[in-house]
């Protein structure tokens, strides 16, 4: 009888496998480095993918996604949740956030699980700096108001954490997409964290000189603070436009290390767990401090990196197979092409290819685990 049980446990525990870590500049997984080896979804409605019964309208094109992400043999895809608040959260006339709509976590749920068969990690990107529209509004009251921005994190972001901890296929939680495209560069300060002189003239602010950086930093560490005190163990990131604000080298300064999160937020668990960068190439060329140019220790970070958004048609003349490839033998911890939703998908699924099956544990890792 005791032998039946202590095998019915090693069976139960055996499901599900362990959850992703960190260890130094690396990802782990069951005491094997792994690489991130996947694509942006990014959205099939841009917005209206999750809540308000809206997964009912999407799922068979997602689940598609799913399956040839799997059949491609590629272990992770980055999902894109309330953007700038035009359908989820809930809001207030007023700008704060009253809770979550009746179908938000159960339609994010069915996605995990869909996943989760197929041995897919999934990372859920929050919000999105990267376009001023219409909504914006309800955005800008989040970062500029710490009252507004901890009613939606105490009225859906920890009760969305809570619901969905235990889903094996849940990679992690990114905080916002490029918001250095609504940041003020050019800002000189005697704090470093606080400094974008060296950003003027980068592109920095595209959609809008609006923010400051400790304006951002706090924003992104109240959140991260809130996750990981409900869900300690999970991933937590921000999907930077270009390595130039993470980075302490080249003349840069990295406004995303810890210290700097903390300095403009005040709460100690509000850091994040791996950095991930976005790289295009611009009239053919690199600006010098794309990750294709570059091997992850030449930006000195302290954590793992994903090159979390690049494409053959903006790659200064490599192949996909070259971008997936160098991704996995330069030192970073994952590639995700952009995106599934797209005429380039089948070149994405070219460059997943390429990586199927790599185990080298001097390198990228381990690339088709189990989740």
């Amino acid at each position: 009888m005791l032998r039946f049980l202590v095998c019915l446990l090693v069976l139960v525990k055996g499901v599900h496998s362990g959850r992703l870590q960190v260890q130094g500049s690396n990802l782990v997984k069951d005491g094997q480095r792994v690489f991130l080896s996947g694509t942006n979804l990014a959205w099939v409605n841009y917005a209206q993918d999750f809540g308000h019964n809206h997964y009912s309208g999407v799922r068979s094109k997602m689940e598609q996604i799913l399956n040839e992400l799997h059949a491609s043999g590629g272990n992770s895809i980055r999902i894109w949740l309330h953007i700038e608040g035009q359908t989820t959260p809930e809001w207030t006339n007023d700008g704060h956030v009253s809770g979550m709509d009746a179908t938000l976590v159960s339609d994010l749920r069915s996605f995990l699980q869909s996943a989760q068969r197929l041995n897919i990690l999934v990372f859920i990107v929050l919000w999105n700096g990267a376009k001023n529209e219409q909504y914006h509004y309800r955005l800008n009251g989040l970062i500029v108001d710490t009252n507004k921005l901890q009613s939606y994190i105490d009225k859906c972001l920890q009760p969305m954490v809570h619901a969905l901890k235990n889903e094996p296929a849940l990679g992690g939680w990114e905080i916002i997409n490029e918001p250095e495209g609504e940041m003020i560069p050019g800002h000189h300060d005697s704090n470093p964290c606080r400094d974008t002189s060296a950003l003027e003239g980068s592109g920095m602010g595209w959609e809008g000189r609006l923010y400051t950086a400790d304006q951002i930093q706090r924003f992104i560490n109240w959140q991260a603070d809130a996750i990981r005190r409900e869900d300690p163990g999970t991933m937590v990131t921000v999907g930077t436009w270009n390595p130039k604000p993470n980075t302490d080298r080249f003349g840069f300064k990295n406004l995303y290390k810890d210290s700097c999160l903390i300095d403009a937020g005040g709460r100690s668990q509000g850091t994040l767990t791996f950095y991930q960068v976005h790289t295009y190439s611009y009239q053919g060329h690199w600006d010098g401090y794309s990750p294709f140019q570059k091997h992850y220790n030449d930006y000195g970070l302290d954590k793992p990196l994903v090159i979390g958004e690049f494409r053959e048609s903006e790659a200064a003349g490599l192949k996909i197979t070259d971008l997936y490839n160098y991704a996995y033998y330069y030192g970073y911890s994952g590639a995700w092409g952009w995106h599934a939703i797209e005429n380039n998908w089948g070149n994405i699924r070219t460059g997943i290819e390429w990586l199927r099956g790599r185990n080298d544990q001097q390198k990228g890792g381990l690339v088709n685990f189990r989740v």
